[in-house]
């Protein structure tokens, strides 16, 4: 029997573009991120996608040892999509309705601050709790603060940590334990986080500038993206899924990409798609030396006659845990508006030449209007060899 489809019903979202879907549609279309600026770590200067938007909401007073910044950001995306989560709450029951959300550094901020103050004071401060920094607390935090008693569990592989989560939502929707979803992603920057990239100089202290010669590295950002996700029929479905673990290193990708065009590949089989019904692919592109050729060689195989391709990272940073969904949330965007444009590639245009040349949107274009469905695609590539590839369909 086949197994149900999936729909994506409602999106929110904050990142270094704006606070809300007003402000970061337009911002996509101009290519304009305030929150995009340059830091100084302990060790060097850094350019990060930082989250401007006042994040006023605070978990209820139930919740309060769970408050930090991560949980406020995760608590921004989820306010737009309160009226969608409350619908399906009185039409199914809280018990039916799930969430899994992925991470890659969960509230390690607040523990950063703590230790600081401890090493200061003598102590931990009074409003530190262990729970703010724990990596497993986003999905059930997230669960008690919606009021909702289905499944509740966190991701965390890295930066495929919410393209992963999707896979699981849909597991949870066709194998019925759940009649709705809440997945996505949330991350929050840190020194941890930082410092770490820098270690092992994959750091940018300009924009990245992903599949250009000058690449030299990514910025890091920060953000949230959370969909309500259900076997109701919508608009756009979540038509293919792909998934792969080659563990060629622990930190540097396949160099010629096999796990990743299994990812891609599978994605496409599951959406029963010929690779020239895509119309747009996010990439991952985080403008390292290794990914970008790694994803450019894979790309070029998998879709020889070409397709519309943009990294978008130079918007937000790289969301590390987040960044699938956000991504995702993007193509969703072109998919399902009619005026947003597919998101352009930002970057110095100076081709890499010992790379295949992609088709990079570097001008204002759409989705071309076709009978039939329309499908994009959105890539993510992780440490220790993790890949997802996620197709939706309109």
């Amino acid at each position: 029997m086949k197994a149900p489809s999936v729909y994506l019903h409602a999106l929110g979202m904050i990142n270094a573009l704006g606070g809300d879907l007003e402000q970061i549609v337009p911002a996509l279309a101009a290519t304009h991120a305030p929150g995009m600026a340059l830091v100084h770590t302990g060790i060097g200067d850094a350019f990060v996608g930082s989250v401007r938007a006042p994040l006023e909401l605070a978990p209820p007073a139930e919740l309060a040892r769970y408050d930090c910044r991560n949980n406020r950001l995760l608590l921004a995306a989820l306010a737009q999509i309160a009226p969608a989560i409350e619908a399906a709450r009185e039409r199914y029951g809280a018990h039916r309705i799930g969430v899994v959300l992925g991470t890659s550094t969960s509230g390690i901020e607040a523990a950063e601050f703590a230790f600081v103050y401890q090493a200061q004071a003598g102590e931990l401060p009074d409003n530190f709790n262990y729970r703010q920094m724990e990596i497993g607390t986003a999905a059930p935090f997230a669960a008690a603060a919606l009021g909702v008693q289905g499944p509740a569990f966190t991701i965390s592989t890295a930066c495929t940590s919410s393209a992963k989560a999707f896979a699981s939502a849909r597991r949870l929707l066709q194998l019925h334990l759940c009649d709705a979803v809440v997945v996505g992603g949330v991350d929050s920057l840190c020194e941890l986080t930082v410092q770490g990239f820098a270690s092992l100089e994959s750091t940018s202290g300009v924009r990245t500038n992903p599949m250009s010669r000058n690449r030299c590295g990514i910025n890091v950002g920060e953000g949230a993206a959370v969909f309500l996700m259900s076997r109701d029929e919508a608009a756009v479905r979540l038509a293919g899924l792909g998934e792969s673990s080659d563990a060629h290193h622990i930190s540097a990708p396949d160099p010629q990409g096999v796990g990743g065009e299994l990812a891609l590949r599978d994605a496409l089989a599951d959406a029963g798609i010929a690779p020239s019904a895509l119309g747009y692919v996010n990439l991952h592109a985080t403008a390292t030396l290794k990914n970008d050729e790694m994803e450019a060689r894979l790309m070029a195989r998998v879709f020889p006659d070409g397709v519309p391709t943009s990294g978008t990272k130079p918007l937000t940073g790289h969301q590390l845990g987040a960044a699938g969904a956000t991504e995702l949330g993007f193509a969703w965007l072109a998919l399902a508006r009619g005026d947003v444009p597919l998101l352009r590639h930002l970057w110095d245009g100076e081709a890499d030449p010992a790379l295949p040349a992609l088709d990079l949107v570097q001008s204002e274009r759409f989705l071309p209007r076709a009978a039939g469905e329309q499908y994009v695609m959105s890539n993510s590539f992780a440490f220790g060899g993790s890949n997802v590839s996620l197709i939706l369909a309109r």
